[in-house]
C-alpha cells in the first residue's frame, strides 16, 4: 500500500509502514501524522460546512508523548466559528494515550495583491537542485519514502533542501495541497543536524507552523536552521517555500540530551 496511513472507521486511522519513525522502529514519524490531522481537520470543516473562503493561516501541535505504531483515533472540534476567523481543534489518541493537540486557525481571504510583500526571495529550484540521500542519516520508512534534494551541501545545523513524495497520506483519498504540504513539514528538525542521532538526541516536543499564502505543487522547500542552548533545549527554525516563492514558516522547540 503506499499510503502512510488507512481509513479503517470514521475517526480512525492506521499507519503503514512507510510512515515509520526515524527515532525508533516501533514509532510513527510525526511528518505525516502532523498531515493526517490536517487532513481530519480539513473533513470536519466539509461535514460541518465551515465558512467557505477560508485559508489555513496557523496550525500547532503539540506532541504528548511517544507515537506508538498503532491505530491513530482522531477527534475533532470547533472552538470558534465565525465568518472571518475560525480556530479547529483536533486530538489524537494512540493506543488509548493522548498523543497530539492539534488547533488550526482559519482566515476569510481578501484581495490584497496590492500591498504584498516581504520576504520574497525563493530558494533555488528543485530542477537545480542535487540528489541527496537522508537515508545516510536517518533510518525508517517515513524517510525511505521521500525524495530530498539539496540546495547546497548540508553543514552542521544549517541546510536548504527540497522534498517530495509519490507515498499518498490516506490510501484512495485525496488531500488537499495544505495538508499534502505539512505532511513534509516536520522533517525539517532532520535535515540539518547539528550532532549526529547515534550520539544525541534531539526530537522536537511540537511544530508551530504560520503560512501567509497557501502551497502548490509537489515540493516542498526548506531554509532550515538549527541551535542548541546550553541547558538542553534547542530550535528548529524554517522558511517554507514552494516553487514560487516563501509562503510562511516553522517553528519546532527541541529536547536535546546525549544518548544513553
Amino acid at each position: 500500500m503506499n499510503a502512510y496511513f488507512e481509513q479503517i472507521a470514521p475517526d480512525r486511522y492506521r499507519p503503514t509502514r512507510h510512515a515509520g519513525g526515524a527515532w525508533n522502529s516501533d514509532e510513527i514519524h510525526f511528518s505525516p501524522l502532523g498531515g493526517l490531522i490536517v487532513h481530519a481537520i480539513d473533513l470536519h470543516r466539509e461535514a460541518a460546512g465551515g465558512a467557505s473562503g477560508m485559508e489555513l493561516g496557523r496550525i500547532s501541535f503539540d506532541i504528548l508523548g511517544f507515537l506508538a505504531a498503532d491505530d491513530c483515533v482522531i477527534q475533532v472540534k470547533t472552538i470558534r466559528p465565525g465568518r472571518t476567523i475560525e480556530l479547529i481543534e483536533a486530538t489524537v489518541t494512540i493506543a488509548g494515550r493522548p498523543a497530539v493537540l492539534a488547533r488550526a486557525w482559519f482566515i476569510a481571504t481578501n484581495d490584497t495583491t496590492a500591498v504584498a510583500g516581504g520576504d520574497t526571495i525563493p530558494l533555488e529550484s528543485p530542477e537545480s537542485a542535487s540528489p541527496w540521500e537522508m537515508g545516510d542519516t536517518w533510518p525508517g520508512g517515513y524517510i525511505a519514502s521521500l525524495e530530498s534534494r539539496t540546495v547546497e551541501p548540508p553543514r552542521p545545523g544549517r541546510t536548504s533542501a527540497w522534498l517530495r513524495t509519490e507515498t499518498a497520506l490516506v490510501a484512495g483519498e485525496p488531500s488537499s495541497p495544505h495538508a499534502s504540504f505539512i505532511a513534509l513539514v516536520d522533517t525539517a528538525n532532520g535535515i540539518a543536524v547539528r550532532q549526529s542521532p547515534t550520539n544525541w538526541m534531539f526530537p522536537n516536543l511540537d511544530l508551530t507552523i504560520h503560512l501567509h499564502r497557501q502551497p502548490i505543487g509537489d515540493w516542498v522547500g526548506l531554509n532550515t536552521s538549527v541551535t542548541f542552548g546550553p541547558a538542553g533545549h534547542g530550535l528548529t527554525s524554517s522558511v517554507l517555500h514552494d516553487e514560487s516563492g516563501p509562503i510562511g514558516r516553522a517553528e519546532q522547540i527541541l529536547t536535546v540530551r546525549p544518548m544513553s
